[in-house]
């Protein structure tokens, strides 16, 4: 039986919508991972940073990181992609400071943040020796389990 253009046309058609509809399920790359993994590296950095500052010491959990985060151009909050994540966090002088990252999250749950803005002092530092100290948390990478 031979079958029609249009019969052809239709089925590989709505072969292809069966597989743009089965890859539409929700995304591993969530806010809340994004979140919890940003926090833990921002605090490890940051503890890391003072020392090499010459800082009086403090540890990764006393700068009570707390991170938010939304996709930046997406219907759903989900997926990879552009994101924007705002910390606020205690300094080593206990204040609470606020800073504004754009994260580009991949598909393996890897990502590289960035500092929107001058607000952490660019690239490189003064130590309080006079020293430059390259700035840890003005851009990083980390990585969250996507299973």
């Amino acid at each position: 039986m031979r079958r029609s253009f249009a019969q052809r046309v239709l089925r590989v058609s709505l072969a292809g919508c069966a597989v743009v509809l089965s890859s539409c399920g929700s995304s591993p790359i969530t806010p809340a991972r994004i979140e919890k993994a940003l926090e833990a590296t921002f605090s490890n950095l940051v503890e890391l940073q003072v020392s090499r500052l010459r800082l009086p010491p403090m540890t990764a959990p006393d700068f009570a990181v707390t991170a938010i985060c939304r996709k930046q151009t997406a219907a759903r909050n989900a997926g990879a992609g552009d994101w924007t994540c705002g910390v606020v966090w205690q300094g080593p002088d206990r204040r609470m400071l606020r800073d504004t990252y754009d994260l580009f999250v991949a598909t393996d749950g890897c990502y590289t943040a960035t500092a929107a803005g001058e607000s952490l002092g660019g690239p490189m530092l003064k130590a309080s020796d006079g020293s430059d100290v390259k700035n840890l948390l003005y851009t990083f990478d980390g990585c969250f389990d996507t299973m």
